[in-house]
């Protein structure tokens, strides 16, 4: 039965690894625009946006898609230009199981950026790994985000949101932007940094930072990075031996008691028509604090490793989203609504 039930939700994530699979097919020699090193990408031209909505709510949320380039040459950069249309058409693809779920909670705004490749930024320990992340990745991120808030937000509360690459971008925002413009600090209703993460000395480290605590409390860090009871410690290559701070996405609580999955609010799906539904009784989660992860042991394995093939078995990481979709969805919603009360 259970099986049935996550139908669904294994076609939806399949959609993500069918695009996966035809570039890792190509066998070009790459035509990927050279990396501009002298100058960050432009936010005044349009088409270096993925999301410019019309204004037409009281927030906004500013979006960063996770990584979605992937090298199929020899002959490919380590790091994608803001223009190759392969990463764009990646980041457009899983904007719909991620970033959409924003979009009931303010103005989604999502800029393409200059993004390291996966097995590149995977390949570092976390240090290095920063140390690339800041060479193009952040400066874009940073230049996007600069922009929104000038020519965009116009004052107005908002979210930030990410995932892995991308939550890598929010928590340099957080960390780096956030302590140099308090007044703008103010403004943020929530950061949801999924998929990376959130140590507990990098909140040491940045006092103004705040770690959520329940379902609504307003100017905190949301995190969690999902895998199955099975994985041992260490072997997550998103986490590596950082022991991230965990909210349960259903309860949003930082208890540590298993949630079932008849209390999740729905993970992502399509039906048989391309159509997105949502799936009921498909993902538990429990935390367990001594590796810094949330836990999932409501679905197999085996199902998630013959989709995804990218992480190691039992690393849910593409799947920290569609998950918990609808939970994120209405935390979202509810979180804006008590800053507007508030404020």
């Amino acid at each position: 039965m259970k099986n049935i039930k996550l139908l669904g939700l294994l076609e939806c994530i399949a959609t993500l690894m069918i695009f996966m699979t035809a570039i890792a097919g190509c066998k070009d020699k790459g035509n990927v625009t050279p990396i501009d090193t002298n100058k960050t990408t432009d936010y005044s031209v349009s088409t270096h946006w993925l999301s410019l909505p019309v204004s037409i709510k009281k927030t906004d949320v500013f979006y960063i898609y996770p990584t979605v380039w992937y090298k199929t040459s020899a002959y490919h950069p380590n790091v994608c230009s803001v223009d190759y249309q392969m990463m764009m058409a990646g980041a457009r693809d899983v904007y719909y199981s991620q970033g959409s779920a924003f979009e009931a909670a303010g103005n989604v705004y999502a800029p393409f950026y200059r993004q390291l490749e996966t097995g590149y930024i995977l390949s570092f320990p976390e240090d290095k790994r920063w140390e690339h992340f800041r060479e193009y990745p952040e400066k874009d991120i940073t230049a996007a985000f600069e922009y929104f808030l000038e020519h965009f937000n116009n004052g107005k509360p908002f979210i930030l949101a990410g995932h892995s690459q991308g939550a890598m971008g929010v928590l340099s925002l957080l960390t780096d932007y956030m302590s140099a413009h308090p007044y703008v600090y103010q403004r943020m209703i929530a950061a949801y940094v999924i998929g990376y993460p959130v140590t507990d000395s990098t909140m040491r480290a940045n006092p103004h930072l705040k770690f959520a605590q329940g379902p609504d409390d307003i100017g905190v860090i949301i995190s969690y990075n999902t895998q199955s009871p099975k994985v041992l410690p260490g072997t997550n290559p998103v986490v590596s031996n950082n022991i991230g701070m965990v909210i349960n996405p259903i309860s949003w609580s930082r208890d540590t008691a298993k949630v079932p999955a008849s209390q999740n609010l729905g993970s992502l799906a399509k039906d048989s028509t391309g159509q997105f539904i949502k799936v009921l009784n498909a993902a538990d989660a429990k935390i367990d604090p001594t590796q810094g992860v949330l836990i999932c042991s409501s679905v197999k394995d085996s199902d998630m490793w013959m989709l995804s093939q990218v992480m190691p078995f039992g690393v849910y990481h593409i799947f920290d989203y569609n998950f918990y979709y609808f939970n994120i969805q209405e935390n979202a919603i509810r979180r804006v609504n008590k800053f507007l009360d508030k404020k």
